[in-house]
């Protein structure tokens, strides 16, 4: 079999027509003589043809159309499949500036999709890709950046692919897809850990995460999988740490049986671990502890969620477990904590019957038998306890048992959150995040994925004119408690009031847990027409101490992931450092390192180098990334 490195999908549902062939080159013949010419630039290996296109007959052609065919193209590249993987690293030409000479020497890390479609036409969502993990070695002092890249080998991923060929079938469903050449009926490959999602380094080790599975170890220098490495471990694995507490806020008895009927069901049939280690993580650096959240399988159907919170220390020792019952079926994938809480937002999900029964013939998702609780006038804010007698307040009240209600928002992703206690005993959290409205947000439709057409349509990812305010935004959440904890307030406001979108929300590392000044954070322009919100065009900077918002855009039909803040060897200000971003230049099919000054975001110079990859060795959209410096890599 011809193995192909890049795959096209055929659009059919994006055209105001049907089964339309769009290739390299569309040749249109409106009602006038003249004849237009619109050129999609793909990779040069990727073998295709030229054809006409019959056109209706009242059709005419319009500068939209050509907006539209460009915009459709440039979308469609963020998600194309790279089977190629670069073994050795290869120097990546510098194409603007240059590195300073104290440039912070170290690796940043991307892990992402890097496959979408099979040898055998089945097609899946982004989040079920394979993980493709990108690592940039930066050589401050020689001014040189160097790239490799490779396939997490996950299980999922020995199996799906052939060693010898290099072919590929998928034959795990994963919760957000539908196999069309696979197994359908009675399919229980649901839970497909392909570790694309968020990567940490944590005690001299490198691991790539998953949603809801266990974390597979990978090699720093190689990019090489080591293997599945557990280190929340088991209920029975932690009688020497120093704190279990279990808390209820309400439990209800009758759902502890049918919880305790569903786990062998959930493990044995479908392989869910017991307990479902969330991809976000977050870093105590003051304490040097790494911060882990697990929910139970189970919570996936019944109206209750179990929240267990791990704190390790860099030897991988559990240092604490704190669990917490909390009577809501929700769905969590980002939290955050502060110097004495955990902080919950309850995106509220109810239980599709019809869906599930299509779920479970194979016919739609997994992920169908689950649906936005848009019923919920608001949404659920909870203050968790972080350790057993929580200086601030006395656990005895149980403050913390209430949930505190905010409008209704669905919560994406956490830059950060701090607390401060006044001289009266009041306690103050501010949380910084994006979240979108629950009318928006479709578990199905995420990144535009139409599982019944296998298309990804932008115009999902795009809301029409008078919607944009349900898009992501970044938002400041104020919880103020007075010292009895009785007598909660909350205050949300959009920190981005334009009304175009924003996601991917990071900060210095070095305030995590703790009060910062600067978020950063990837957003839209709304200079493209036809993609207005998504991809993204801009990297934010907002000052929360002034309230102002800054913005640095690369340029025309150029989009960029979630940016990476670097501190400077030797820093007197929070924004003392540097932020790396990938830049994906549709317009030339390539990929680009961009370094920018994060003190200068928003002036003219704030571009201080650009790095180009090679045209074969472009790579799809990235998810989340880290920094490692080299003076914390024992092995260089």
């Amino acid at each position: 079999m011809l193995v192909k490195h890049y795959h096209t999908i055929t659009p059919n549902i994006f055209w105001p027509w049907k089964n339309i062939s769009l290739k390299r080159t569309i040749r249109f013949q409106p009602k006038t003589a003249t004849t237009q010419l619109v050129t999609i630039s793909m990779p040069d290996n990727h073998q295709v043809s030229t054809k006409e296109i019959s056109m209706p007959d009242n059709w005419i052609h319009t500068k939209e159309f050509d907006d539209e065919v460009v915009a459709f193209w440039d979308y469609q590249f963020l998600f194309m499949s790279q089977r190629l993987e670069v073994s050795n690293p290869i120097k990546l030409k510098l194409i603007e500036g240059a590195l300073p000479k104290y440039f912070p020497s170290g690796t940043y890390y991307l892990i992402g999709p890097g496959l979408f479609i099979d040898d055998y036409g089945s097609t899946i969502h982004p989040l079920d890709g394979h993980g493709y993990l990108r690592a940039f070695e930066i050589d401050g002092p020689n001014g040189e950046v160097k790239f490799w890249a490779k396939y997490v080998k996950t299980e999922a991923h020995r199996e799906e692919c052939d060693p010898i060929t290099g072919s590929w079938k998928f034959t795990h469903r994963g919760p957000f897809s539908v196999l069309k050449r696979g197994k359908k009926m009675a399919n229980t490959k649901v839970m497909k850990n392909v570790a694309n999602t968020s990567i940490l380094k944590w005690g001299e080790r490198l691991f790539c995460l998953w949603e809801g599975g266990t974390p597979y170890e990978i090699d720093p220098i190689t990019l090489n999988t080591i293997g599945n490495f557990n280190f929340i471990h088991n209920d029975d694995d932690h009688d020497d740490h120093h704190d279990d507490d279990e808390v209820s806020i309400s439990q209800s008895h009758a759902w502890d049986v049918v919880a305790h009927m569903l786990k062998p069901i959930l493990h044995g049939i479908f392989k869910m671990p017991p307990k479902r280690l969330l991809s976000h993580y977050k870093i105590d650096s003051k304490r040097g502890r790494l911060i882990t959240m697990a929910c139970n399988a189970e919570d996936m159907v019944l109206p209750t969620s179990h929240y267990t919170f791990y704190e390790l220390d860099q030897n991988f020792k559990l240092l604490q477990v704190r669990e917490f019952t909390i009577p809501d079926h929700s769905m969590i994938h980002d939290w955050a904590f502060t110097d004495t809480h955990y902080i919950l937002f309850t995106n509220h999900v109810k239980l599709d019957v019809l869906g599930s029964m299509a779920a479970i013939s194979g016919q739609a998702p997994m992920i169908s038998a689950l649906s936005v609780n848009k019923k919920k006038p608001t949404s659920s804010i909870y203050l968790l306890p972080r350790f057993p007698n929580t200086k601030n307040f006395n656990n005895k009240n149980e403050y913390w048992k209430k949930a505190i209600e905010s409008p209704q928002l669905w919560l994406l992703h956490v830059a950060n959150a701090f607390e401060k206690i006044d001289d009266h005993g009041n306690l103050t959290f501010q949380i910084h995040v994006t979240a979108c409205a629950y009318q928006w947000f479709n578990f199905q439709n995420m990144f535009g994925y139409n599982w019944q057409s296998d298309i990804l349509d932008p115009s999902i990812m795009n809301s029409k004119e008078g919607k944009e305010l349900l898009l992501p935004h970044l938002f400041e959440v104020t919880i103020k408690l007075d010292k009895s904890g009785k007598h909660p307030k909350c205050k949300v406001t959009c920190l981005n009031k334009r009304t175009r979108s924003s996601d991917f929300p990071i900060i210095n590392p070095s305030y995590c847990g703790y009060k910062h000044r600067y978020v950063y954070a990837a957003a839209s322009s709304g200079s493209h027409q036809i993609l207005s919100h998504f991809p993204f065009d801009t990297i934010l900077k907002f000052d929360n101490l002034t309230k102002k918002v800054s913005t640095w855009s690369p340029g025309s039909r150029r989009f960029v992931g979630e940016p990476m803040f670097i501190s400077k060897q030797s820093f007197n200000d929070e924004d003392d450092g540097y932020l790396l971003v990938v830049e994906y230049v549709a317009s030339r099919r390539k990929c680009n390192l961009v370094i920018l000054d994060a003190k200068r975001v928003g002036e003219v110079r704030a571009v201080v180098a650009r790095f180009e990859v090679p045209k074969s060795s472009t790579f799809p959209l990235g998810f989340h990334g880290t920094w490692t410096s080299k003076q914390d890599q024992i092995w260089t």
